[in-house]
């Protein structure tokens, strides 16, 4: 503790207590004129990683921007990730200033709006435009029936913030200035060397260039890292014996038994993972009326998830 000074905790912590590293992305949203509104955000992760049937991000932004009466009007929105440029930061820092209306920010916007996959796919349908320079794209609807948020209206006319008797927890109006917005995963759209990077796997040079955000300090700038060449770091080998892979899929299903050689094909499996992909497994078995795993079946079932990943 020698080596540390106790730092004050204050309002937006995380840029003016902190150093901390970020994404730099525009969320794009329809305005009432049914245009499209680009806001410069970096309150932005993943939620919902695995365990459910659908796939969720989080924002974290002012409600009385453009982008959350959107979001609360409209329900949908995108995500889009520019690579590192001057010049597309600088137009992030710009679309960043609160106040201006969705004409005053977009008139001189300095990139290029598009239909995503879900205007495509559904022509009739009202969704915002995405970004054509972005590397990828996340389309996203609000998951507004979490914490009770589907309740949730616009702003009153000449106000700031919300004034409620209750603010949600963790989705929607949260605090009388603050929102936050969980976001499902409807589409992710990747240009197509980065995409070929994901399914056939990557070299240092296929990481996209992607700017890292610091925020805004000192009330003067915004700071942010430059894109540099990746590095790799091996991951350590810690290989299962095949006797303790076979503890643990004795115990998945009586129904299903796995041979030797098919166990042998995941002795290089994390053992954390390990009973999930083994019911994967018995789920593909039991699906196709196998109730003896061998490794002609396991090279059917990567063969599967391959295709999958791929989709």
């Amino acid at each position: 503790m020698s080596d540390f000074k106790d730092l004050r905790i204050v309002d937006n912590f995380y840029q003016t207590s902190l150093f901390f590293p970020m994404p730099a992305v525009l969320v794009s949203t329809l305005s009432d004129d049914g245009e499209t509104n680009c806001g410069s955000y970096s309150l932005v992760q993943p939620y919902y990683v695995a365990g459910k049937d659908h796939y969720a991000m989080l924002l974290c932004c002012r409600n009385s921007s453009n982008t959350a009466q959107n979001i609360i009007k409209r329900k949908k929105c995108a995500i889009n990730f520019f690579p590192d440029d001057p010049k597309y930061f600088k137009e992030a820092v710009r679309l960043g200033w609160p106040g201006d209306t969705t004409a005053e920010k977009m008139k001189d916007f300095n990139m290029t709006l598009t239909d995503g996959a879900r205007a495509q796919n559904d022509p009739e349908g009202k969704y915002p435009k995405i970004v054509a320079e972005s590397f990828q794209v996340i389309e996203c609807t609000w998951m507004d029936a979490l914490d009770g948020a589907d309740a949730d209206g616009p702003m009153p006319e000449g106000e700031d913030h919300y004034m409620l008797d209750k603010y949600h927890d963790f989705n929607g109006i949260t605090s009388p200035y603050g929102a936050h917005f969980i976001l499902r995963v409807d589409k992710i759209l990747m240009k197509e060397k980065y995409y070929d990077a994901i399914v056939n796997g990557v070299k240092a040079s296929d990481f996209p260039p992607c700017p890292v955000d610091y925020g805004y300090r000192d009330s003067k700038n915004f700071w942010y890292h430059k894109h540099r060449r990746m590095r790799a770091e091996l991951l350590p080998v810690r290989k299962t014996t095949l006797a303790s892979v076979r503890y643990a899929a004795d115990r998945i299903d009586p129904t299903v038994h796995f041979s030797d050689d098919a166990l042998e094909m995941l002795v290089n499996v994390p053992r954390i993972f390990l009973p999930t992909v083994l019911r994967g497994c018995v789920g593909w078995a039991k699906e196709n009326g196998v109730t003896e795993i061998t490794s002609a079946e396991m090279k059917i079932i990567n063969d599967k998830r391959n295709k999958e990943k791929k989709k």
